[in-house]
């Protein structure tokens, strides 16, 4: 379990016993993205990442106060994605909806809205998901810390599950 100390992050990890007999996957660059009402989960999220060992590339918001639209921030995470610039993604806002919508008009882009232990790993193990979105309304920073690591430690599965994946890409190129 997550705990949340003056604005800093301490693990436990319990939502490590999806993958205990699993090599745990190895990412080391990725982008996060929010908007003013979840800039300061971005914030806390981003410091808990690069204290566990990840290269964090912050695309923004810069504040809390002024008014920012999601999109724009999805925009600026699918494309360090879908350009190879980092290996995955995470984007924040209210519900994560918008922007896993958002997201996911990017080309290459294949964003999950995840709000529980087994829809972060059934996205990454089953759908070779590589952006992450997340409600900040919804769970605590401490969950979204947990549920962040989990799913980028995940591994993609692979084998039956890569047809679908390249349906689902096909898609694209109608």
């Amino acid at each position: 379990m997550q705990t949340q100390n003056k604005g800093t992050l301490t693990t436990e990890k319990n939502m490590g016993t999806y993958q205990d007999n699993q090599l745990k996957d190895r990412v080391s660059r990725i982008v996060i993205g929010a908007d003013h009402g979840a800039f300061e989960a971005k914030e806390a999220l981003k410091s808990y990442l690069e204290t566990v060992g990840y290269k964090v590339f912050d695309v923004g918001t810069n504040n809390s106060t002024a008014k920012v639209d999601y999109p724009d921030f999805a925009l600026a995470v699918a494309k360090k994605v879908a350009s190879g610039e980092c290996e995955r993604g995470i984007m924040l806002d209210a519900a994560g909806i918008g922007s896993s919508m958002a997201c996911n008009k990017v080309n290459g882009i294949r964003a999950a809205l995840c709000w529980s232990p087994e829809t972060i790993v059934n996205s990454r193990a089953h759908n070779n998901a590589n952006v992450l979105t997340m409600g900040t309304t919804m769970h605590s920073i401490s969950d979204m810390a947990s549920m962040a690591r989990l799913w980028l430690e995940t591994r993609f599965e692979g084998g039956r599950h890569w047809p679908r994946i390249n349906k689902m890409m096909s898609i694209e190129r109608m």
